[in-house]
């Protein structure tokens, strides 16, 4: 089983309008609701993939329950979700159909209680006992201790569980102390903790500061990996036009897909990269187009040396 861990869960909300402009109103053409947050997409991403996957975080309120029931019709998915007192919050996507931009709104999430976080904890390492890999993914709500990763980290790597972890800012730079297995920042997120905008010597930089494989997302010029096994770069064919939201997910997904299947590094950077473009092609986080990401799969380059 993968455990995905997502704090800060969320009920996405897609809305697609034929062209968006401020200042005024628009009709909305399609409306898209699915459970959501990293972890979330992960997890269904996963799970067509064939695994087990189970999602656990906090869900409350009227908007948890609709996340809830989302992943009980979604299928393929255990729900071991914590119940808080605050409502989960919700992430709105604006599709614009003419241009093919995305406006993402996303809202805080609720504040969560002592009692509530320690009855996290409390699951959460019993959910360990039965895990191949964890993924620690996405913001921290209001009330969440902000080095909250990095003790989830620790209890991960006690129990011998691989921990890939895909954040950003203080709660990123206090989880890399920990010593992750997988980071995967994008470029942004890389010069923030490390300092540098150079994306290898960030790669090499966040290595050093504790986490054993670096994997940078570079946008629409793919990735770079940076691991003990080598250092390798994946890109994709060409510039896939679409809804980017979830790409990123999705290629945390692949990532452990690899992982707990062992595949070779440069294999699962060329899954990685074929699943997000897929991704941007479908039309909700949280979904891939399966003739996409098959089609993609053997186009993908990938350069780069196994050694140091």
């Amino acid at each position: 089983m993968i455990l995905t861990v997502t704090l800060n869960t969320a009920l996405d909300l897609t809305y697609r309008v034929r062209s968006l402009r401020p200042h005024t109103s628009h009709r909305v053409s399609e409306v898209i609701e699915r459970p959501g947050g990293k972890g979330v997409n992960v997890g269904r991403v996963l799970a067509a993939l064939g695994h087990e996957v189970t999602v656990t975080g906090f869900a409350g309120g009227g908007t948890g329950r609709a996340v809830r029931d989302g992943l009980a019709k979604a299928g393929g998915l255990t729900d071991a979700l914590v119940p808080v007192a605050g409502a989960t919050r919700r992430t709105i996507a604006v599709v614009d159909e003419h241009s093919g931009d995305t406006t993402q709104l996303n809202e805080p999430g609720p504040q969560i209680a002592p009692a509530e976080w320690a009855m996290f904890l409390d699951r959460y390492a019993e959910l360990l006992s039965g895990a191949s890999a964890v993924a620690l993914c996405g913001s921290l709500p209001p009330g969440v201790p902000v080095g909250a990763y990095a003790g989830l980290i620790r209890t991960a790597r006690s129990l011998g569980v691989p921990v890939l972890l895909d954040t950003s800012g203080e709660p990123l730079r206090r989880g890399v102390a920990a010593r992750p297995d997988i980071i995967k920042p994008n470029a942004d997120e890389l010069a923030e903790l490390t300092g540098s905008h150079d994306p290898l010597r960030a790669t090499e930089s966040a290595r050093r500061r504790g986490a054993h494989t670096v994997i940078a997302s570079l946008g629409p010029n793919g990735l770079l990996a940076s691991t003990p096994e080598g250092r390798w770069r994946a890109t994709p064919p060409g510039r896939v036009h679409g809804n980017p939201t979830g790409a990123g997910d999705s290629a945390v997904a692949a990532l452990l897909s690899g992982l707990v299947t062992d595949l070779p590094w440069p294999t699962r950077l060329a899954h990685a990269i074929a699943l997000s473009a897929a991704t941007v092609r479908a039309p909700a986080a949280g979904e891939f187009d399966r003739q996409t990401y098959e089609e993609l799969l053997g186009r993908v380059t990938v350069t780069g040396q196994a050694g140091r």
